[in-house]
């Protein structure tokens, strides 16, 4: 029988590397991508010699039109059982400061390409009825009402596209609910990986970070067990299913014709 096979986004360092090394010892092939080809190169080879499965290097900027549309390609040609979105870059700036083609690189990378490669694979997951996509998000996703802090970036962007992120995940997963394919999306906190370093941050400033192989391991479990969001510092679950709540009764009561009496 021939192995499952999964593609990785970002997959030259830290959680995607770590999604790929674990994915292999589970016995899945893998497409790995990323912009720098000597690091998937390298990866590739390690993982066949270890784990004797077979690696496609495929090299794409999915700050890029043409890259996010190669990687969808790939999904399209051929079935995946697992998709990894986990490329990503913090581009962290106040929002007025922004070079307005960092901030549009920010969009491609973090909304462009997941909506473009999940549409790419899903038909064949559904028609299929298997496979899964995780979505690597952050848990500044939650952070819209937090002004800035002692460790909280200039994330306007970035902060807002993993949002996006979040409320993409939620809504897929309801409209799958009929198939068994699965979709979550992972809301790690600072994680112990380059991200950090190659922005010029001081991470001994820093919170303790959790290591890359933690949160894939976490992500990969929680997936297995269907849940669609992941966090994986979150002790009590529950505490996911408040905000659910809290953001349901928002809804509730305010689909009124009625304007607020502070309104009128």
């Amino acid at each position: 029988m021939s192995r499952p096979i999964a593609l990785v986004t970002g997959a030259s360092a830290g959680i995607g590397q770590s999604f790929a090394e674990q994915l292999a010892r589970a016995g899945h092939d893998l497409v790995v991508v990323a912009r720098r080809q000597d690091r998937l190169q390298a990866l590739a080879q390690r993982l066949h010699t270890e784990h004797k499965v077979d690696v496609q290097v495929m090299v794409a900027d999915l700050a890029t039109t043409a890259g996010v549309d190669a990687v969808a390609a790939r999904a399209t040609a051929g079935p995946l059982d697992l998709i990894v979105n986990n490329a990503g870059f913090g581009g962290y700036r106040r929002f007025a400061e922004l070079d307005p083609k960092i901030a549009d690189q920010l969009i491609s990378v973090h909304i462009r390409s997941i909506v473009q490669v999940s549409r790419a694979a899903l038909p064949t997951m559904i028609q299929r009825d298997a496979g899964g996509i995780i979505n690597v998000a952050s848990l500044l996703a939650l952070s819209g009402s937090i002004g800035p802090g002692t460790f909280m970036p200039q994330r306007v962007v970035y902060a807002a596209a993993k949002s996006f992120m979040l409320t993409f995940t939620q809504i897929l997963a309801s409209e799958l609910t009929s198939t068994k394919v699965r979709v979550q999306v992972c809301l790690p906190g600072v994680v112990k990986t380059e991200f950090h370093e190659v922005q010029g941050f001081d991470t001994s400033k820093m919170p303790p970070r959790m290591s890359p192989d933690d949160v894939a391991r976490a992500s990969l479990s929680a997936l297995a067990r269907g849940e669609v969001v992941c966090v994986p510092a979150l002790e009590d679950a529950a505490a996911l299913q408040r905000v659910d709540e809290a953001q349901r009764a928002v809804l509730a009561v305010a689909t009124t014709p009625t304007l607020a009496s502070r309104y009128r």
